[in-house]
């Protein structure tokens, strides 16, 4: 991964606007998969492209190569085995995201608000959000887990490939990243029948998804790692206090670095966050009980939000942490959790707060999530991209005058 050199670089969450000719190609009754094919190729070349126009150093694909997978969490359950969905009554093995706010908001969460995006109804894209009603369906681990999507992750890296060739030469040339979901977002949240205990069970799920790091890494990308649940844990256990969840946490370390082994750890980064679900997270984990163990996770890069109204002042967390040498940081200063766009000068002073506590070869912006899906309409999702961007430069022209 490339480090500040006299310009902060900047980069964003993953997930971007669908086309909307390919989401109605993904959601037609009669699919057609060699359309959806075609269209997947031109639209990650367009979706770089339109990263670029906007001013980002490090890009990808869009997430548009999961069409029909999924999307975030989804793609990977057709590339692993080992688990089945079962449609019978089990106690839940823990509460959801927005747990200990529930209790507080009740009419909020009677309301069925919460099912909403961010800033406004999600947009058309490759799902829809909330729980359909029906039969309980627990996902279960009922034997050896596995990988077995190599011909997806290829397809995958070879769609960004192409859409870089020929970028290489460019001024402040651009990197490219793929989002690969984390160990515990595939496997914690499911029912273990089948592994002697819950270690030996997580030990292997990281060793699953070990192997779509290794294709990308191996391809000359970098590897954004996915663990949105290394904060929302706190969430799933609201009988829990902070010295549970540490010592949860210190586990969830190890795993996390056992999927990491072997794969170089300049083109790791780590991505963590509190939902992107629009509700009142009064009971967000703060960052300062646990940013010392996200600092253990062995990545180069750490992503986090930082833009929205409940985390916006955690940079000054950093004032008592010491970066790792080496470390960086990629705090969002854009955020999904409003329309609204923020200003360049908003940016910029975000981004140079961080600066100013670790240093300004070691901050880079990006956005709090993936903001595809999660604002009103795909030309605000550009605009804030185009802003990160102007933002970014006000801040290098001040940190580096």
């Amino acid at each position: 991964m490339k480090r500040n050199e006299g310009h902060i670089r900047t980069s964003h969450g993953g997930n971007l606007p669908v086309p909307e000719d390919l989401a109605a190609l993904v959601r037609a009754e009669k699919r057609d998969d060699g359309a959806v094919a075609a269209r997947v190729a031109s639209a990650v070349q367009e979706v770089v492209d339109f990263q670029l126009d906007c001013g980002l150093n490090v890009v990808n694909d869009g997430e548009y190569v999961k069409a029909g997978e999924g999307a975030y969490a989804g793609y990977i359950h057709g590339r692993v085995t080992g688990w089945e969905i079962q449609e019978k009554a089990r106690s839940p093995k823990r509460g959801g995201p927005g747990e200990r706010d529930r209790a507080d908001f009740p009419g909020f969460y009677e309301s069925g608000l919460w099912l909403s995006g961010s800033g406004g109804p999600v947009r058309p894209g490759f799902f829809t959000p909330g729980r359909k009603p029906g039969k309980v369906r627990t996902r279960v681990c009922t034997g050896p887990v596995s990988y077995v999507g190599h011909d997806a992750i290829a397809k995958d890296i070879e769609a960004l490939q192409v859409a870089l060739k020929g970028k290489e030469g460019l001024d402040n040339a651009p990197e490219g990243f793929i989002a690969a979901l984390g160990p515990l977002s595939l496997g914690a949240g499911a029912f273990n029948d089948h592994y002697s205990s819950e270690e030996e069970y997580m030990m292997a799920v990281a060793e699953v998804v070990r192997e779509e790091y290794k294709a990308i890494t191996d391809a000359g990308l970098i590897v954004q790692v996915d663990e949105p649940e290394f904060f929302t844990t706190w969430m799933f256990y609201p009988e829990w206090d902070v010295a549970d969840l540490r010592k949860y946490l210190g586990f969830a370390v190890e795993v996390i670095n056992h999927s990491l082994e072997g794969i170089p750890v300049e083109q790791v980064r780590f991505h963590s966050c509190w939902g992107s679900g629009h509700r009142p997270h009064t009971h967000d984990i703060e960052l300062k009980h646990i940013v010392d163990l996200l600092v253990r996770v062995n990545a180069q890069c750490y992503t986090f939000e930082a833009s929205n109204v409940r985390h916006a002042h955690e940079w000054r967390v950093w004032e008592d942490v010491r970066l790792p040498e080496g470390k960086m940081i990629m705090p969002g200063v854009v955020g999904h959790a409003t329309d609204l766009v923020e200003h360049p000068e908003l940016i910029a002073e975000r981004l140079v707060n961080y600066a100013s506590v670790v240093g300004a070869e070691n901050v880079q912006g990006g956005t709090d999530c993936g903001i595809g899906s999660r604002v009103g309409h795909a030309e605000v999702a550009w605009a804030k991209l185009r802003s990160l961007a102007e933002g970014a430069k006000l801040a290098s022209e001040k940190l580096w005058r």
